[in-house]
């Protein structure tokens, strides 16, 4: 059975939450790599208006079967009511990377 790759995208109120956020699943092994960017400008609705905030991109990588345990510490770790935390399927990646996904996420 082939593992299933996943990008895992959150959006964070500050860079120190965002590298908070990634450092802690980095060493617990729930993601392989983070990447932080921002800041971005998020547009949404949100308590029956529509708002817009500043706020730092993680772009995380790791496996289907780790979703549920990353959006659990995710959301220990976060300061929003509901952070946004949505995996996207990685469908193809080079041999190389996708061999060092494997290499440290099992």
């Amino acid at each position: 059975m082939e593992t299933t790759y996943i990008l895992i995208l959150v959006t964070t109120a500050t860079k120190q939450e965002a590298e908070t956020i990634a450092q802690n699943l980095l060493e617990e092994k729930l993601i392989a790599c983070a990447n932080i960017l921002g800041p971005v400008s998020s547009h949404f609705h949100w308590q029956g208006k529509i708002d817009h905030a500043e706020e730092c991109l993680v772009l995380m990588k790791s496996r289907l079967n780790l979703f549920d345990a990353v959006a659990a510490r995710v959301k220990e770790l976060h300061s929003y009511e509901v952070p946004e935390i949505l995996a996207l399927s990685v469908v193809r990646g080079s041999e190389g990377y996708l061999g060092w996904l494997g290499s440290i996420l099992g």
